[in-house]
């Protein structure tokens, strides 16, 4: 039950922090001729959150199998929809901001293709390298590295190419490098891959002007004006330095009353410094802490390679996600428009990671500690490095 308690101690906070700051979020909206209620966030991000739950049971439900048969089905899904954005840019279903095509607009929702197929990509990697796997072949240069690689190619032209979201490919990154460290791939391979993406990454920056404002930005905040780039993170870095040790208090902030541009959404981290300080956001990394610790927990004790490489590349998925987002927020990276897992407001991105969760919990209810009762097991595999292509005979014990 312990994934279950910090995933709902984060979903709750995000809904008190949002309850908190809608009135100041409308009330800047409203500006421009709407008359939504005060509460309108608030109804929002539990719409989103009643779908994500919906999602997360009936991941929970669907057998391991019927992902693992319809992967391939999946990532071809997910290739083409995250296409649409980029096609239909001319027309009203497709929302570009600033150049950016990223999400489809159907009138009462709008969402982000790309994270779909996050889920189809961690299904379908997951799937194909257990299969390598037990085939003998997961180092195999021309099986293996060069279908992962086109695949990563593929991928990172819709996304980063197309869709101009960069922050969106980092965390792709994550999940991917995840599976790939759990799945034991040759020390040389790993590093190759991570190589070719971070020149696939600088390549992508330097074609895309507003990529090379937003890095020459990080490291010069001094444009502070209301068009100047370094406006949000000046904004954040305002926002967490006033919160001071305990903060400000829950109904006491002044930066979502638009100073903090997304303050509900990308920039919620730097809110939470503001109204519960260092010893509160403290608090906050401690329960993702928890949550990473226990997904590392339960892919430790899963014996099974898919399930294993599953709940790998759930937890690149999320850590990557919270590391980018609230690096961000404190300076240490560049604005890249990542969402805090299960606290900002969001849609796509909150269901589709309580999908994955939802699948990681059918999986940590079938796990093994026999690596604890049989004295030697554990050493053996630890001196094969990461690989988990040796299973031991499993003595189930049901954990959640």
């Amino acid at each position: 039950m312990q994934l279950l308690l910090f995933m709902a101690i984060l979903v709750l906070l995000g809904l008190v922090v949002i309850y908190a700051i809608s009135p100041a979020l409308i009330a800047r909206v409203n500006t421009g001729g709407f008359g939504l209620d005060d509460n309108y966030f608030l109804y929002r991000q539990l719409g989103f959150l009643t779908a994500g739950v919906a999602a997360f049971i009936a991941a929970f439900l669907v057998p391991l199998g019927w992902w693992r048969r319809n992967a391939g089905k999946l990532m071809v899904i997910g290739i083409v929809v995250s296409m649409l954005p980029f096609v239909l840019q001319a027309t009203p279903l497709a929302s570009c901001v600033n150049g950016a095509c990223r999400w489809i607009d159907i009138g009462f929702l709008t969402f982000q293709p790309a994270e779909f197929m996050k889920l189809a990509l961690v299904v379908f990697l997951a799937g194909f390298l257990a299969t390598r796997i037990n085939q003998g072949k997961l180092n195999d240069f021309q099986q293996t590295i060069v279908p992962v690689g086109l695949l990563l190619v593929t991928v990172g032209v819709i996304v980063v190419g197309l869709q101009k979201d960069l922050g969106t490919g980092i965390t792709i990154f994550g999940v991917v490098l995840s599976i790939l460290f759990s799945a034991g791939l040759k020390l040389k391979y790993f590093l190759a891959v991570g190589v070719a993406a971070v020149i696939l990454g600088i390549v992508f920056i330097a074609v895309a002007p507003h990529r090379i404002e937003r890095v020459m930005t990080f490291f010069d905040h001094s444009s502070v004006t209301d068009e100047g780039m370094g406006y949000h993170i000046n904004q954040a870095l305002i926002a967490v330095g006033s919160g001071g040790l305990t903060g400000k208090g829950l109904a006491q902030s002044i930066q979502a009353f638009g100073y903090l541009p997304q303050a509900a959404n990308d920039s919620i981290f730097a809110i939470l410094a503001e109204k519960f300080g260092f010893l509160g956001t403290t608090a906050v990394l401690a329960v993702f802490g928890g949550l990473f610790f226990r997904m590392l927990k339960i892919m430790e004790h899963t014996t099974a390679l898919y399930p294993r490489l599953i709940v790998a590349g759930a937890f690149g998925w999320v850590f990557s996600h919270t590391v980018v987002n609230i690096g961000a927020m404190l300076g240490l990276f560049p604005l890249t428009g990542i969402t805090l897992p299960f606290v900002s407001l969001g849609g796509t991105s909150l269901l589709c990671m309580l999908a994955v969760l939802g699948m990681t919990f059918q999986i940590s209810r079938y796990t093994t500690f026999s690596q604890i009762q049989e004295g030697g097991s554990i050493n053996e595999d630890r001196r094969r490095g990461r690989g988990i292509g040796r299973t031991r005979k499993p003595s189930f014990s049901r954990t959640t």
